[in-house]
């Protein structure tokens, strides 16, 4: 019998004006399906000019500067509600969605939509269930003692995924959708029994209990910083930008 993990997913990722995802903004999203492990990849691409500068340091990650966003972006309100569409569609067939660091990209995906939309990604899917995985958590989670860093490439190279133009949305996207495959082949024993629903609902624990594990380390290296528990969605601050 197929795991899950080896028929249909979907993968979605961004590319950004920076870091924070109450006030940075989206200049490019793709969202990449796959119907089974080895098979065709579509590929759905956005291209946004954002209306804000793009700094440089963002721009030397992605190559997306402010003359090409402005020459060939589309405005963001419409990109926000296509996007939006599109994974509740991707959702509504119960495909399961990943996304590397799910609470980054959800979120500044929300933010957009309440920024230019005035709605939120959760009245988007209206219901619709989300059973995301991601890739940073489940490795966190079944492989905690490994020491060094745990960024997409790091974890391409750990596991023997390819991948091809790092900080490009669509090539971001297909690799974590095959790093998805690569880490639940690696630990099916402790993977294969659970379905997707049901591992989303355990990767919300294992996020949390990964944010209080950092927050100790920043406080025991002296610079105490808080580190956000929710997963794979922020909740909306009240003076959110």
């Amino acid at each position: 019998m197929m795991h899950w993990f080896e028929g249909p997913l979907a993968a979605f990722d961004t590319e950004t004006t920076g870091v924070d995802v109450e006030r940075d903004r989206i200049v490019s999203a793709a969202l990449v399906a796959q119907d089974t492990a080895g098979g065709r990849v579509r590929v759905t691409r956005w291209l946004v000019n954002p209306g804000v500068p793009v700094p440089p340091g963002a721009s030397e990650i992605h190559g997306l500067t402010d003359d090409h966003l402005q020459r060939n972006g589309r405005w963001p309100a419409p990109v926000m509600d296509e996007i939006a569409r599109a994974l509740t569609e991707s959702c509504g067939t119960g495909r399961p969605l990943v996304v590397m660091n799910a609470p980054f990209d959800l979120t500044l995906l929300d933010r957009e939509l309440r920024r230019h939309r005035a709605s939120s990604l959760t009245r988007y899917l209206d219901g619709v269930p989300m059973r995301v995985v991601d890739p940073r958590v489940l490795d966190k989670h079944l492989d905690r003692y490994r020491k060094g860093h745990r960024t997409l490439t790091d974890l391409c190279a750990r596991y023997e995924v390819v991948l091809d133009g790092a900080h490009e949305a669509a090539a971001d996207a297909t690799a974590s959708l095959e790093l998805v495959r690569a880490v639940c082949r690696r630990f099916s024993t402790r993977l294969e029994r659970l379905s997707p629903s049901e591992l989303h609902t355990l990767q919300v624990t294992w996020h949390a209990a990964q944010a209080r594990g950092l927050e100790a380390w920043f406080a025991k290296s002296g610079t105490p910083e808080a580190v956000d528990p929710s997963w794979p969605l922020r909740p909306e601050l009240p003076a959110a930008a």
